[in-house]
This record gives structure tokens, C-alpha cells and sequence, in this order.
């Protein structure tokens, strides 16, 4: 009798089926391994990995206890620029072919064949209305059928994937749907105005996803190219997420980032001081915190921290501040070292075109382990203001600055605001001459 309970008792566990994620990779020879992780709103928690084969398959075994969600797939380094999402539902195999060049695709899965057919033919419709607009038809007929179909198209989706995970991301993908003819400025109005409305920020899945941060980026970026249509768009999608403090720290954060790219720093400056600073702290990420502190310390257009240095005046030492220096109306400030072979390359280049600006006062911070190759190599820039610090890459002043590497150059005005921040000697000559 206990034979047979213990049976029963273990039943269940052999019940549960197995399934696995198994797929193509092409070119093979550009592939090695496929890492598995499980996304969660708050990152990626990894599963396993599997060895490509040969010809580029592979397959990874799913627990019989893993749970349904949104997945990815790591193919390459860096992590966050190759690796693609796809849906698990606990219930059948996910079988796909990833081409380097044309994409993904999916063989077997009914939640991901499903979500692809979905967004081809929304993308379809879509290519239509701009079509119609972009041609000038005035027949009204035209577009309201466009119109009829793209409402059509919609709801049938909805109806199909209904139980399914791809429902919650089908329904925040609606769109604004005129009911009767509008021209090119009234619907692009209201595809504004309407953009959030079925947007569901608090679910999960959504937030396990790049949905809402493709989404928002895409609201951000279809204002005109300036600060301040940027600046008003971030307002709006802080407005549309609500008062979910993490979700509104992490797309924040990724519009922060994305702003940095492109070379936003205004609007970059403006999500970290207005949101983003505040939000790290309420939700105790240091991380993110100590990133945005030494962002502010450099961003364009803010003022440079200050410090204390000293330098030698007619052979004199002389004790000051950055803040404290009236000298010039511009400043170049040069963080370096005597060991750092690059750097002796570049400064006697800074030196040739320093001297067509007079106008700018050189300020030459050295990171140092000793001052004897320092005292030998400064004799090549009696110009310069040369200081060194012997804290290296602890000193508090090189964090401050979030210096990385070395030459790093910042061009300050004459109060000591943010200019510029030239990578290399090429940028530098380059903003120089502009």
C-alpha cells in the first residue's frame, strides 16, 4: 500500500511536460553559445545555455516548473545589444531561426507566431493611412475604409489572442481609430493625444519586455528635433505612467540614456534634475544614483566641480581654486599622466594648437604615482597651469569628473561652465576650429 502512495505522491511531477527552446543560428560561424534569461521588471535572471552545434542548432531543456513570461536570448557581447525577447507560455516548444541579417523568426510558438502577424499587419494598415496622407486623396471613402479595416483588424486580434500573454501587449499597442474622416492635422493630433490611452504601464509583462520603452522612445522622437518638444514629451509620458515610481525610474532611465546618445544633454540634464535623481533615491538605487551624480558633475552646460590645486607661477608655487582662476575667457582642462604613453603623444599636439589660442589657459591635472617623471615631462609645457595628484584614479577630484581613461579633455568658459567634452585630440582641434 505504501508503494502504491508513494506513486501516486510523485505522479504529478512526471505529468508536467517538458518542453525546450530550440533554434538556428546562421551564419553558424559567427555563433558559439545561446545563454537563457527570464526577464523581470527589474532585469534578467539566467536560466542556462546551450552550445551551438556545427550548423548553428541548438537546444535548451525548459524545466518542467519554469514558468510562463518573457525570455531572452544572449548570442554575442556586449549582452545588451545582441540578444533578442521572445514569449514562453509553459505549454509547448519554441522552435525559431535567427539570420544575422534577416532576423528573427519563429517556427513553432503560437504566443510569438501569433505577436508577428500581428505587427506585420498593423504595420501593413499603418503604411496605408501614411499613403493616402501623403498623397493628398481627398476621398474621404478611402481612408474611412482604412480606417474600418485597421479597427476590424484590431479587434479580431484581441479576440484571437484572449488567455494568451500576447493579449496584454496587443491591447497597449491599439492605436487612436478615427469613427468618421479626418484630415492630416486633426488625426495627427489626436494620435498625440490618444497615444497612452491603452498603454497598460502596471502590467508585468510589459514591463519584462522592451514594449514600453520602444513605445515611449517612439512617442519622444516623433516631436520636432529640439529640447523643448523633448523636454515637454518626457512631461507627458511621466504624466501617462502614473504614480509607479519604479516603472517611471526605469523608462526614465532608458530615455536618459537614449537622450545621452544623441547627444540631448540639455534634455538629458532635465530628466536627471526634474525626475530621474529624485526617483534613485526613493527607490534606494545607488547605482543609478552615483551614475547621475557623476553625469551632472560633467553634463554640458553645467559648471564644472570645483577644486583645489596648485601650480608653480615663476617658479613660485602658487595655491588656488578652479573657481578662484581669472585668466581667461575659456580654460582646457587636461586630466593626464607622465606613464601614459597616449597621453605623450597628444599633449605635444594640444601644446602646437594651444599656442594659435592664447586666449585659452591650459590646466594640466596629472594622475601620478610619483613626481619624477612628472617634473622631467612638465618642462615641455611651461605654459600650461601643471598640477599633479598623486590620489590617481582614487582622487576624489578624478571621480568627481568621472574621468576613465587618460587624456581626458573638459573646455570650461569663463565661469567655469561646460563647453565641450573633445574624446580625442581630433575633437578638440575640431571644436576649436568651429
Amino acid at each position: 500500500m505504501k508503494k502504491w502512495l508513494l506513486i501516486i505522491s510523485i505522479l504529478p511531477q512526471f505529468l508536467l511536460s517538458q518542453h525546450s527552446i530550440r533554434g538556428n543560428f546562421s551564419p553558424a560561424e559567427e555563433f558559439t553559445y545561446a545563454f537563457l534569461y527570464k526577464n523581470t521588471p527589474s532585469g534578467a535572471d539566467y536560466i542556462d545555455r546551450a552550445k551551438l552545434k556545427a550548423d548553428g542548432s541548438f537546444t535548451i531543456e525548459m524545466a518542467p516548473e519554469a514558468t510562463s513570461g518573457i525570455y531572452k536570448i544572449v548570442y554575442a557581447t556586449p549582452p545588451e545589444d545582441n540578444n533578442f525577447n521572445f514569449f514562453y507560455d509553459g505549454k509547448e516548444d519554441v522552435v525559431l531561426n535567427f539570420d544575422l541579417e534577416m532576423g528573427l523568426s519563429f517556427i513553432s510558438s503560437n504566443d510569438n507566431i501569433l505577436w508577428d502577424r500581428y505587427l506585420s499587419d498593423i504595420s501593413n494598415i499603418n503604411g496605408q493611412i501614411s499613403e493616402f496622407y501623403a498623397s493628398e486623396n481627398t476621398k474621404e471613402q478611402v481612408i474611412k475604409s482604412i480606417f474600418k479595416n485597421l479597427d476590424e483588424t484590431q479587434r479580431s486580434y484581441e479576440e484571437t489572442a484572449k488567455n494568451s500573454q500576447v493579449l496584454a501587449f496587443i491591447k497597449s499597442n491599439r492605436t487612436y481609430i478615427p469613427t468618421e474622416y479626418e484630415d492630416i492635422n486633426t488625426y495627427s493630433k489626436n494620435l498625440k493625444n490618444h497615444y497612452f490611452d491603452h498603454i497598460d504601464f502596471n502590467n508585468e509583462l510589459l514591463q519584462s519586455s522592451e514594449f514600453l520603452t520602444e513605445r515611449v522612445l517612439a512617442f519622444i522622437y516623433a516631436m520636432p528635433a529640439t529640447a523643448n518638444a523633448y523636454k515637454s514629451a518626457v512631461d507627458e509620458v511621466v504624466l501617462a505612467i502614473g504614480d509607479n515610481s519604479n516603472v517611471q525610474m526605469n523608462l526614465l532611465e532608458a530615455i536618459w540614456a537614449s537622450m545621452l546618445n544623441s547627444e540631448q544633454d540639455i534634455v538629458a540634464n532635465y530628466i536627471s534634475d526634474t525626475y530621474l535623481l529624485e526617483l534613485a533615491k526613493q527607490n534606494n538605487n545607488e547605482l543609478l544614483i552615483e551614475v547621475l551624480e557623476e553625469y551632472k558633475n560633467t553634463a554640458i552646460g553645467n559648471k564644472a566641480v570645483d577644486f583645489e590645486f596648485t601650480y608653480l607661477d615663476n617658479d613660485k608655487p602658487n595655491e588656488t581654486s578652479l573657481y578662484e582662476l581669472d585668466k581667461s575667457d575659456k580654460y582646457l582642462l587636461i586630466f593626464w599622466s607622465s606613464t601614459c604613453s597616449h597621453c605623450l603623444e597628444e599633449l605635444p599636439k594640444v601644446k602646437s594648437i594651444m599656442d594659435e589660442h592664447p586666449e585659452i589657459t591650459v590646466i594640466a591635472y596629472a594622475l601620478e604615482d610619483s613626481v619624477r617623471n612628472w617634473n622631467k615631462t612638465i618642462t615641455n609645457y611651461p605654459d600650461f597651469l601643471n598640477t599633479y595628484d598623486l590620489g590617481k584614479w582614487e582622487s576624489p577630484v578624478v571621480k568627481s569628473y568621472a574621468v576613465q581613461a587618460t587624456p581626458s579633455f573638459f573646455i570650461l568658459d569663463k565661469d567655469k561652465n561646460i563647453l565641450a567634452k573633445p574624446e580625442h585630440f581630433d575633437d578638440l582641434k575640431a571644436f576649436l576650429e568651429n
